[in-house]
């Protein structure tokens, strides 16, 4: 059998590909785990200095696996919690991690599949690509899509989408704020190819305390944000790559 997530690195870029095509990339519990196992990796490898995401065949991801969903109905509410929290703690772990993530989405992303992509830090979109939260067709509560699809798209915005479960397409979904880019579905892997390469390029430590102030910033009033910022500013100036940075564009 294949390995539900492919992983390769090269020239600095982690990509981690979705690869369960046959299920349309579903999230089952085994890929939700190799998921967490990969940001590990991402975390503590140096080598790695952007994560790319993708899914293998026709969608990005359809979301959770229907068939262990179902299954699920049989359990305990507090092992359906825990399953739950560890696709909520991807979420989390894609924001905490200090290394720039990347969606790169084409087909569909749907319900779980759309809250991974739009949880991811960049969300390259090629222009036939779809996003949704159908959950509420099929009885269910799009509950952990909704911390992330809230922050993006707004109240009004969030609710008519979870509400109706209705499609919306990429251009409409970079509308939103769910997509960063959208781009001719030929374009799309010359475009993320380009994309990557500009955040290799770039510092590694100032990437990592960019990342970390913005989504810290989230929640803090203005005060408290800005010395917060001021707290950042000061120890960006200490690092190797300011300095030698700094060093370099006056030496010119």
């Amino acid at each position: 059998m294949s390995e539900p997530l492919q992983q390769t690195l090269s020239e600095g870029v982690l990509t981690l590909t979705l690869n369960r095509p046959a299920k349309r990339n579903a999230l089952d519990a085994e890929l939700i785990e190799c998921l967490h196992a990969a940001l590990d990796r991402a975390d503590t490898d140096p080598a790695v200095r952007v994560v790319a995401l993708r899914g293998a065949g026709k969608d990005f991801c359809s979301g959770a696996d229907l068939a262990e969903l179902l299954a699920s109905a049989d359990r305990s509410p507090a092992d359906n919690e825990r399953d739950a929290l560890r696709l909520g703690e991807l979420f989390v772990r894609i924001r905490a991690l200090p290394r720039p993530v990347v969606a790169v989405v084409h087909g569909r992303a749907l319900a779980g599949g759309a809250g991974l992509a739009t949880a991811c830090d960049i969300v390259l979109a090629a222009r036939g690509a779809q996003f949704g939260y159908p959950e509420i067709q099929r009885g269910f509560v799009p509950a952990m899509v909704l911390a992330v699809l809230r922050r993006l798209a707004g109240e009004r915005a969030a609710f008519d989408l979870v509400a109706t479960g209705r499609l919306v397409g990429a251009d409409e979904a970079r509308t939103l704020g769910l997509v960063t880019t959208v781009v001719d579905e030929a374009e799309l892997g010359s475009a993320a190819a380009t994309l990557l390469a500009t955040l290799t390029s770039r510092s590694p430590t100032a990437l990592a305390l960019t990342k970390q102030l913005f989504y810290e910033l989230d929640g803090l009033g203005f005060s408290d944000g800005i010395g917060l910022a001021a707290r950042i500013n000061a120890h960006a100036r200490t690092t190797r790559d300011f300095r030698e940075s700094l060093a370099t564009f006056l030496a010119r």
